[in-house]
Parts: C-alpha cells; sequence; structure tokens
C-alpha cells in the first residue's frame, strides 16, 4: 500500500474515533437531569451481577456522586476531543504535514498508557491497541520523513 493510501487510512480511523466521542458525547447528554443511581442499579442487575460485589458496588457508587455539571464537563471534553479528532483527518486527508506531526505526537502520548495497560492486563485489545498505535506513529513519522527529503530535493535544485 503507498504511503498516500495508508494516510487516507489514518484518517479513517481518527475519523471513526471522533464519531465514537460525538457518541460517547451524546450518551452523557443523554444522561443530563437522569437518576444515575438507580440507573445504574438496573445496568448492574440487567448485567446479572450482584450490586454488593466489590466492582459493581464502586460503579453504582460513582454513578450516585455523578452531577449534571460533571457531566457536562465530560461531554463537552468527549466533544472537544472529537472535534481534534476531525480536524486531524482532515488534515491527513489533504496531506498537510501539520496533520501529520499532530498525529504523531498524538499516537505517541498514548504509547507509554498502553504499554503500562499491556504490562498488568495482557490481553489481544492491550496489545492490539498498543500495535494499532505504534503502526499510526510509524506511518506519520515515515510520512514526515519523507515530507522533509521532498523538501530538501526542491531546495537544492537551482532555480
Amino acid at each position: 500500500m503507498t504511503l498516500h493510501k495508508t494516510l487516507k487510512v489514518v484518517a479513517s480511523f481518527e475519523a471513526l474515533k471522533g464519531l465514537l466521542a460525538l457518541a460517547a458525547a451524546s450518551g452523557l447528554l443523554m444522561l443530563l437531569h437522569r437518576d444515575l443511581h438507580t440507573l445504574a442499579i438496573r445496568l448492574v442487575e440487567e448485567a446479572h451481577l450482584n450490586p454488593a460485589a466489590h466492582y459493581p458496588g464502586i460503579f453504582i457508587q460513582a454513578a450516585g456522586h455523578l452531577q449534571n455539571g460533571h457531566l457536562s464537563l465530560l461531554a463537552l471534553g468527549a466533544v472537544a476531543y472529537a472535534g481534534l479528532r476531525f480536524v486531524e483527518a482532515y488534515g491527513l486527508f489533504r496531506q498537510a504535514s501539520w496533520a501529520e506531526l499532530l498525529a504523531a505526537l498524538s499516537g505517541a502520548l498514548y504509547l507509554p498508557f498502553e504499554v503500562m495497560e499491556c504490562l498488568h492486563r495482557p490481553d489481544v485489545l492491550s496489545y492490539g491497541l498498543l500495535l494499532t498505535n505504534l503502526l499510526v506513529v510509524a506511518v506519520m513519522v515515515k510520512a514526515l520523513r519523507e515530507r522533509r527529503r521532498l523538501d530538501q530535493g526542491h531546495n537544492t535544485q537551482p532555480q
């Protein structure tokens, strides 16, 4: 696959992450002014979990402490994240150098957390996320190097 096509695949992946973040923001906004404690109990019971058990209890307690202001801030954060992903995807589709740099940096920011996740919970999902992010960073670094090589080639030619 050519670098140009690979950039489009990464751009599509970033746009998908933006869509998922918007869906999460929408879900959070739908929870405003709802009794989250009761909703959490119902979810735990629907999953056939014991509400008195440790982790379901933590979930129920946390849901009971969420306030509308916190939900609004979480939704706003998800919308901002989605906006960043959409801007990045647009830039990658247009082959903008700033988008390649943004994708490389934002992907590299996740790597330490994903490595820690693999060490603490080694499973297919954590390794898959780490591998995917490593590939994205590698593609972006390759694109930036290719762009730099081409720019240097243009600068050395006589006018």
